[in-house]
């Protein structure tokens, strides 16, 4: 069966989940960290996608990103891949592939969902125990959209940068989401709309989205299950 294309739209945030193939290690050391973010900075500039929230795990990578056009995001995560997975098996001596087939993804509801998505990739390294709070660690975008540290990598969305005047301003507002547990219905959500490539929004946002690229976008609602037949007053006379 021939796979369904991507739904990518210019101007619509999307959240991107890369997984090394059978849960395998991708970053092995900081130097596999820093050259999997050098390149993701240089060819998000070069194929014109903004990225708003990242983490880097040790077997598996999240982004939270916008193209300007319709195959930035492949032609980025392409392009990345290939560059790394090069680097990866000279460096460690290996061969054969390194990644999890495609990569998933799921169009965002910024209005709703942007920076609940930021908070859902920020917290992995928590979520994981690695580390106690999200920013003691590294390789992740919490440190500048919740410290107000400069990236290369980062370019904030506009979304973020209306909570408040300054980088400090916004930075505190942007603190306050991390203070509370994040709802269990919500990260079933998030998981589930990335890992089936469905929308991730209200009925609203995902109506609008089949209207723009004539695919269903919302997972199928389980209808009521149907009453039994009544059986017929012959069927119990023996």
């Amino acid at each position: 069966m021939a796979r369904l294309p991507r739904i990518c739209l210019p101007g619509i945030p999307q959240h991107v989940i890369q997984r090394g193939n059978n849960r395998q290690v991708c970053f092995a050391s900081e130097e596999d960290f820093a050259a999997y973010a050098h390149w993701l900075a240089k060819y998000a500039t070069k194929y014109r996608v903004a990225v708003h929230a990242w983490v880097f795990m040790t077997n598996h990578v999240h982004l939270l990103v916008t193209p300007e056009t319709e195959a930035g995001i492949s032609k980025l995560m392409q392009t990345l891949g290939r560059h790394y997975v090069r680097y990866f098996n000279y460096t460690y001596r290996r061969t054969g592939t390194l990644w999890e087939g495609r990569f998933k993804s799921c169009v965002v509801d910024a209005e709703n969902y942007l920076l609940q998505c930021q908070r859902y990739i920020e917290m992995n390294p928590v979520r994981a125990c690695m580390v106690e709070s999200p920013d003691a660690y590294k390789w992740s975008s919490y440190r500048s959209n919740g410290l107000a540290q400069p990236a290369s990598l980062w370019t904030p969305h506009t979304i973020y940068t209306a909570l408040g005047r300054t980088n400090n301003a916004r930075a505190e507002n942007y603190r306050e989401l991390f203070r509370g547990h994040i709802d269990e219905k919500l990260l079933t959500q998030i998981r589930r709309s990335v890992n089936q490539g469905m929308a991730l929004g209200n009925d609203r946002f995902k109506e609008e989205i089949e209207c723009l690229c004539g695919r269903r976008v919302a997972t199928l609602k389980r209808g009521p299950k149907p009453k039994p037949a009544k059986r017929e007053e012959s069927e119990f006379l023996l």
